[in-house]
């Protein structure tokens, strides 16, 4: 594999994405069942995470928010001590009932569904909020540290990053795609969290593009600039690193991630 970054197009196959809808259909029916008296496959969920972006490969885990009746909540939010921990218990039995052959567990904010193929599901139930412009954010469980609640806004997320990946030529998509690639051939004992990918990238992609279908720049060029600016933003540690999510602007979290992105930048100048 080149070292640059290169034309990915499409990476995941359309049996691989057959098997994925397939799977979606089945856990978003069951959990639509037990909380919402539906058998609707398609309603009340959504993909996120990388392959909601678009800068999943056919590596990458299979994110899934599903949203969750208000009365849930205030269910859950009322237990005396890790409410959010017995949401995790009942979702993670809604999937078992459908899925029963298949390994499943909770995992801190999310429900994991590990199939025998390797593929991975994680499920994150959620909670939406319409705010006052009438926007779409989410509450999650978080069932760490005694348990509290969090927030995400996938939908910002991602019309960011296709707006971004338009106007780039489909660069953004393309440079996130190769970090992965190269993370998971060469690096893969190493921890780095798609978001993380996604928003350095973001951040620092500025007005390069892809040109005529080749690169904008003489070749190794804009890998050099990628890790330019990686040095600038670690330049004081990676405490100092910080990232933003496209769109939504929250902060996220980079410290179990610094290490690997600087050994992929660095592989691919």
């Amino acid at each position: 594999m080149s070292c640059y970054v290169s034309h990915h197009k499409e990476i995941i196959g359309a049996e691989l994405r057959s098997r994925i809808s397939m799977r979606y259909k089945r856990v978003t029916k069951a959990i639509n069942r037990e909380f919402w008296e539906s058998e609707s496959e398609t309603s009340h969920s959504l993909y996120v995470g990388s392959y909601g972006r678009g800068t999943a490969t056919d590596a990458s885990d299979i994110d899934i928010l599903v949203a969750l009746p208000k009365n849930e909540y205030d269910r859950f939010d009322a237990y005396r001590g890790n409410g959010q921990s017995r949401l995790l218990q009942v979702v993670k039995s809604s999937i078992q009932s459908t899925l029963r052959s298949t390994s499943i567990h909770a995992d801190g904010q999310v429900i994991v569904v590990n199939f025998s193929d390797g593929m991975k599901f994680e499920i994150l139930p959620a909670f939406m909020e319409v705010d006052w412009c009438g926007g779409e954010t989410y509450s999650y469980p978080d069932s760490n540290m005694g348990g509290n609640w969090r927030a995400t806004n996938p939908k910002a997320e991602q019309l960011a990053m296709r707006e971004r990946n338009e106007s780039s030529n489909g660069l953004l998509f393309d440079t996130c795609k190769h970090i992965r690639t190269v993370h998971n051939k060469h690096y893969s004992s190493y921890a780095l969290s798609g978001i993380v990918i996604d928003s350095f990238v973001y951040k620092t992609i500025g007005d390069w593009h892809w040109s005529s279908g080749a690169s904008s720049s003489p070749e190794g060029k804009y890998e050099k600039k990628l890790l330019d600016d990686f040095n600038a933003l670690s330049a004081f540690g990676r405490y100092s690193f910080e990232l933003l999510a496209p769109g939504s602007g929250q902060r996220v979290d980079v410290s179990k991630s610094v290490e690997c992105l600087n050994k992929v930048l660095q592989y691919m100048v």
